[in-house]
């Protein structure tokens, strides 16, 4: 249903540095071994094949050399050494490219940016793989870009993006898609210098001030870990569904929290979002099981996870232009009887909107513990554990490429976590969030009554 038009390579526009050498921060190598992140932009632009190939195609890739002339990593490797004394570097040379694939696709476009349940194997047709190499010293170089721009003649084009994560959080990577789409749609670089000018990336990492040594404390954990190749996590067995939250919603939610406890000082549009699909989530996974055998096993902890910028949150602070990684994350941790019970979404609010007041917003516990992350990632693995690719201030759907707004967002990276939502600024409900779920169907049906209960309930 998807054909392969054409395969090529793409380098910085010149005018750049010839060569960019970036150490990696402790909070980088913690991604080291994540799966890669893959986002899909669908846009709603009836075009044929021949404007396609001969005027859309070109400017992209003008437009992408000359995004990368400012993100160079993003066209380099991830050098993974062979001798691990050494630690791993993320660098660009001279004549370093990003593959770019142009295909058509007969697929139901309809079909592919609507919120209802749809088969999610079908979408990794539109999806690019990074590519992972030897050099001649035995060090793997792994591609940190790849992209994939598909027709769907008459009805629209989508933009498949995938990057590693150690190159950059959600912060970064979406800063590099905006200039793309700056670039693309204003024809050059000029308006993207006047109006981004103070905002283009820096990617010095002393800018980042942490204990020294963290580097090499999470190194050690992990150099023994060989670098996989990316694949893809088929088949899913899921199928994936949109489930939106407009104001009315979101007010709705808060002024049950608030009706419960007046006082409560951090119910935000995130808390309140966050604690219904959890909740929801959590009773449609024990939809339909036998009672549990013992009053024990309700003491079983349920976990949601979220990652937190902390440019801002960290002292001093750091740029918001800062390019790589910086993040710290909260952790909440209720039982799992409290989850599913009348009361569950108002105990997940609380607990969330704790974590969010006495650790993610104190700059003094932002880094608590920061030498024990990955083990305590460890274990996390180990339990039932709801997670959050995305953040609720992302805009993904203002990404004008000169073709208008974006239709739909997948973020298929959900597809290789045992249960998380994708989140990001709703794309036709202005003050509005969208969530992405990815889930066997038995269990999205179940979600999906539970979700429309709970609103309807609040």
């Amino acid at each position: 249903m998807t054909s392969l038009l054409e395969s090529c390579q793409i380098s910085p526009a010149p005018g750049g540095a010839a060569e960019l050498s970036l150490p990696m921060t402790f909070i980088d190598i913690f991604w080291l071994h994540f799966h890669p992140i893959r986002r899909l932009l669908f846009y709603e632009f009836p075009c044929c094949k021949a404007y396609f190939l001969e005027t859309l195609v070109p400017k992209l890739k003008e437009s992408l050399s000359l995004a990368l002339k400012h993100y160079l990593p993003l066209a380099g490797n991830l050098v993974y050494p062979s001798n691990t004394e050494k630690k791993p570097i993320i660098r660009y040379v001279a004549g370093e490219s990003v593959s770019v694939s142009i295909s058509e696709s007969a697929n139901d476009f309809d079909n592919l940016v609507g919120n209802h349940a749809r088969d999610a194997d079908q979408f990794y047709d539109f999806m690019p793989q990074l590519q992972l190499m030897t050099d001649e010293s035995g060090d793997k170089l792994l591609r940190l870009l790849a992209v994939q721009v598909t027709l769907f003649p008459g009805r629209g084009v989508c933009i498949g993006l995938t990057n590693h994560h150690s190159a950059g959080d959600a912060n970064s990577i979406v800063g590099f898609i905006r200039s793309w789409a700056s670039i693309s749609k204003h024809g050059g670089d000029e308006e993207l210098l006047i109006r981004q000018g103070e905002s283009l990336p820096l990617f010095d990492r002393s800018l980042m001030k942490v204990r020294p040594g963290l580097d090499s404390i999470y190194w050690n954990q992990v150099k023994d870990i060989p670098l996989q190749p990316p694949s893809f996590p088929l088949p899913t067995n899921r199928v994936r569904a949109t489930y939106v939250l407009d104001q009315s919603a979101i007010k709705k939610l808060k002024d049950a929290v608030l009706s419960r406890n007046p006082g409560s000082v951090h119910t935000s549009s995130f808390v309140v979002m966050a604690a219904h699909i959890w909740t929801c989530l959590v009773r449609s996974l024990t939809a339909g099981e036998e009672e549990r055998a013992d009053d024990d096993d309700g003491d079983e902890l349920e976990t949601f996870l979220f990652a937190v910028d902390s440019r801002a949150r960290l002292n001093p602070p750091v740029p918001g232009n800062y390019f790589g990684n910086c993040l710290s994350y909260g952790l909440v941790r209720i039982p799992h009887q409290d989850v599913v019970g009348n009361k569950g979404f108002f105990l997940a609010a609380e607990a969330i909107a704790d974590v969010i007041k006495n650790r993610v917003n104190d700059k003094e516990k932002i880094l608590a513990g920061v030498e024990n992350w990955l083990t305590e990632s460890g274990s996390v693995a180990q339990s039932r554990c709801f997670s959050v690719a995305g953040s609720a201030r992302v805009d993904l759907y203002s990404m004008d490429f000169g073709w208008g707004k974006a239709r739909k967002l997948e973020t298929l990276s959900i597809d290789g976590e045992n249960y998380a939502m994708s989140l990001c600024k709703a794309g036709a409900s202005e003050g509005g969030l969208e969530v992405g779920l990815s889930l066997p169907k038995v269990k999205m049906d179940a979600f999906a009554a539970a979700f429309a209960d709970g609103i309807k309930d609040s």
